[in-house]
């Protein structure tokens, strides 16, 4: 049983005409058909393989990258093994070139085992490769962090279903892409795993997506009756928002892809992960009545209008609770880390 609501497309954008402050705004998974076809990399997929590790090689600056490996019995999905304390697959630091030929090398063989490198910075490792693939980031948007684009590049691989703390655009240049998209309110209907370790530094859900077991995760039916696929082209470009989980499988055995992680939040904002650790560490195990007074405080100082809490305080007394700037989150980046080293 699979997902079968399919993510809304738009046909016919033009890559400097991308709407993304209606793709945040709207906080909706999109599919832009067709805007990187034009890419280069794109166009060598097209051709073969080797034009494409050729075409990467030749921006590759020499760095190691690192890779990941596993075996064939993993089937693709990079995740733990039975005990899950340790994953399924190993990490190791590879010369790019070479390892670029043993994806190639294992086309055709499910007895090679699946292998991939993953989020590896093109800036850092591939400088250039942008100057001629690369969307227009023409919003401001993007200014606020520093937008990371990475490359992807493997075999028949799957990324179990996972989320990111970044809004995502990613790019389909060689080979066909899945990506099966849950959103946030869904968490508990997917089972998440532990918090560490983690098979590639987020939380994956413990459900494998492709044959989900409902007798021991029942509630993932209801999951699924939400679930979006974005079945992706080469050129193909998937957008969505922060926090949305997502299992993306490479349908062929050779693929690659780009992708633009970014938050519209000034750089002073802290990451929300910190909060959920200390809510664990000073929250959770407190009796429930307690918990519901904190939610309400929760709801008023911190998810509910930004301005609410300070609109009835003098300027001079608002603090913390005025509007967040750099000198205000180091004064409060200090104030709790006193409280956390007493």
């Amino acid at each position: 049983m699979r997902a079968t609501n399919k993510v809304k497309e738009l046909t016919g954008i033009k890559p400097d005409a991308i709407p993304y402050g209606d793709l945040v705004s709207e906080a909706e998974p999109v599919v832009l058909k067709g805007v990187a076809v034009d890419w280069p990399l794109v166009q060598k997929g097209l051709e073969s393989a080797t034009e494409v590790t050729d075409y990467l090689k030749q921006f590759h600056n020499g760095k190691p990258v690192t890779a990941f490996v596993g075996p064939p019995e993993i089937d693709g999905r990079f995740f733990y093994d039975d005990s899950v304390t340790r994953p399924n697959f190993q990490a190791m630091t590879v010369q790019f070139d070479a390892f670029l030929d043993s994806i190639i090398e294992a086309r055709g063989n499910p007895q090679s085992g699946y292998k991939y490198i993953g989020s590896t910075d093109l800036d850092l490792y591939l400088p250039g490769l942008r100057r001629e693939n690369d969307l227009p980031l023409n919003h401001a948007m993007f200014q606020h962090r520093n937008l990371l684009a990475s490359i992807w590049i493997g075999n028949q691989t799957v990324a179990a279903a996972h989320f990111d703390m970044s809004h995502n655009l990613a790019c389909c240049m060689v080979g066909r892409r899945r990506f099966t998209l849950f959103p946030p309110e869904q968490v508990e209907n997917l089972y998440p795993g532990p918090l560490e370790p983690t098979p590639a530094g987020q939380v994956v859900s413990m459900v494998d997506i492709r044959d989900p077991d409902f007798d021991q995760y029942p509630r993932f039916r209801d999951a699924l009756a939400s679930a979006q696929v974005a079945d992706l082209e080469p050129g193909d470009v998937v957008f969505f928002p922060a926090l949305w989980w997502h299992q993306v499988e490479a349908l062929d055995d050779f693929s690659v892809m780009i992708n633009y992680w970014w938050n519209d939040v000034p750089r002073h904002i802290d990451d929300p992960m910190d909060a959920l650790l200390h809510g664990l560490l000073s929250l959770r195990d407190r009796p429930m009545q307690e918990k519901e007074a904190w939610r309400d405080l929760f709801d008023y100082y911190v998810f509910g209008p930004s301005e609410r809490p300070a609109e009835h305080l003098p300027e001079a007394a608002r603090g913390a609770l005025g509007p967040m700037d750099d000198m205000t989150s180091r004064r409060l980046r200090a104030q709790l880390l006193r409280k956390l080293n007493r």
